[in-house]
């Protein structure tokens, strides 16, 4: 046999050792990190529940912070009208 004919047959003889794709999906389990939460007795757990109510507390900081912003452009805006209808009645007056 030649050297030629060893060197091509050798590859085909030796099993693969490494894979490179994977065949079975990953699956987590109901509380692995990154599943999601269930209905029923999880979302009644303490975790959840001050999880939730740290949410509602943010958006309602959130909401009245945006609620004084809107309050005080407001009052700069009727500040804003009041000097311009004043200025409007000194003009008329000098008429």
């Amino acid at each position: 046999m030649s050297l030629r004919t060893l060197t091509r047959a050798l590859p085909r003889q030796l099993p693969s050792t490494t894979r490179t794709f994977s065949v079975a999906a990953r699956k987590m389990a109901g509380g692995d990190t990154g599943a999601p939460r269930s209905g029923g007795a999880a979302s009644g757990d303490a975790f959840t529940k001050r999880e939730h109510a740290s949410e509602e507390l943010s958006i309602r900081q959130r909401e009245k912070e945006k609620l004084e912003a809107l309050k005080k452009k407001i009052a700069d805006s009727e500040e804003q009208l009041a000097k311009d209808r004043k200025e409007v009645d000194d003009m008329n007056q000098q008429k």
